[in-house]
């Protein structure tokens, strides 16, 4: 009888105790975080009762399982596993806890400098995102290296491993070039400050914003909901658009190709009231003038700024479709058109005949004439 109550006893008691624990733990981070609506640091720890638990659970219960006899003979392995899933509860509880307290820092300063700097807040939101893998990336590798440290067979190898260490490390780091570059390259980026999550950037033609930044990679969600994938190596070694460095506020332009007899200073009037009808506009500047002309047209380019470049877009295809519509109701006479009006002649000339072919030739004299 003895046999059987004792591990229901342990394991029993040790489940009960660790519920209870939690539960309590649970109850006093609702209390602290009640009374601190200023930071979000206890709400977060609440995400940590589970790894809590269950490093609750396997130190319990690596510590009481000795005392059950009818578990002799299965002791070492028992004892493995548990201290197997202690190692594995307590890096989940280390990553847990650390993505708590960095994403508290982050919220803490977002919220005290974002109406100021948002660039500053990107800035910071994609150094904490990596400092938070590569936190959750050094946890992760020690304690696979020290479950497999709990194997007799590792220690025994461990002399042998340490021995050849140098030249292993040389290999891998040839092998895995390319993947070191782009964890280098995703560090690089951000500390350097050379991309931030949510800048608006020109990647090889494609415009978007960046949407996710890890060690390896970066994703840029462009204008049409598409997802491009790049290794970070690409923005430390090739050069791209970067429309959120510094200031978002940008200057756009629009061009029209018109005839000569364009309304110009009109179209100037007409520019502002568009502009002041657009709340994407930011009140900035604006300006239009003839930048260029060909023998059939004129080049008219417009100036126009927005607060960023969502905004600015929104400027341009409104001016090109306002200006172009303005245009054919009032001034028709002014949209480009092809010539068909007759040759003019200089004074003092004689006229020009027409050819079959369409060329204007000079009429023959008379006694060029008769010598035909």
């Amino acid at each position: 009888m003895e046999n059987v109550l004792r591990p229901l006893i342990v394991v029993g008691g040790s489940v009960v105790l660790t519920l209870v624990i939690g539960w309590a733990t649970d109850r006093l981070l609702c209390k602290a975080d009640a009374r601190h609506h200023d930071t979000p640091l206890w709400g977060l720890l609440r995400r940590t009762r589970i790894p809590y638990q269950l490093l609750l659970c396997a130190a319990l219960l690596r510590g009481s399982y000795d005392q059950v006899e009818v578990l002799e003979r299965h002791r070492v392995g028992i004892g493995r596993a548990l201290t197997l899933v202690l190692i594995g509860a307590t890096a989940w509880l280390v990553i847990r806890t650390a993505a708590a307290v960095v994403e508290t820092s982050y919220t803490t300063y977002a919220h005290a400098r974002v109406h100021r700097d948002p660039a500053r807040v990107r800035r910071v939101r994609t150094q904490v995102t990596l400092i938070r893998r590569v936190v959750s990336a050094i946890v992760g590798v020690v304690a696979a290296a020290a479950m497999l440290l709990t194997f007799p067979a590792m220690r025994a190898a461990g002399a042998s491993l340490l021995a050849s260490a140098g030249l292993l490390g040389i290999v891998a780091g040839v092998a895995a070039q390319s993947t070191l570059s782009n964890m280098f390259a995703g560090l690089q980026i951000a500390f350097g400050d050379m991309v931030r999550i949510g800048d608006t950037v020109v990647v090889d033609g494609e415009w978007g914003t960046v949407e996710e930044i890890t060690l390896t990679f970066l994703t840029v969600r462009t204008w049409d909901e598409r997802r491009i994938t790049m290794p970070v190596s690409y923005f430390t070694s090739k050069p791209f658009e970067n429309w959120s460095r510094g200031s978002p506020e940008m200057t756009g332009v629009v061009f029209w190709h018109l005839d000569h007899t364009a309304p110009v200073e009109e179209m100037r009037d007409r520019l502002r009231d568009i502009l002041r009808e657009c709340p994407a506009w930011d009140g900035r500047a604006y300006g239009l003038q003839v930048t260029d002309t060909t023998p059939t047209t004129i080049q008219v380019r417009a100036l126009v700024t927005a607060k960023d470049p969502d905004d600015l877009w929104t400027v341009r295809v409104l001016v090109r479709e306002e200006m172009v519509r303005w245009l054919c109701e009032k001034h028709p006479y002014a949209l480009p058109r092809v010539n068909t009006a007759d040759v003019m002649q200089q004074p003092g000339l004689p006229h020009a005949r027409t050819s079959p072919d369409g060329e204007a030739r000079r009429p023959r004299e008379v006694g060029w004439a008769g010598r035909g």
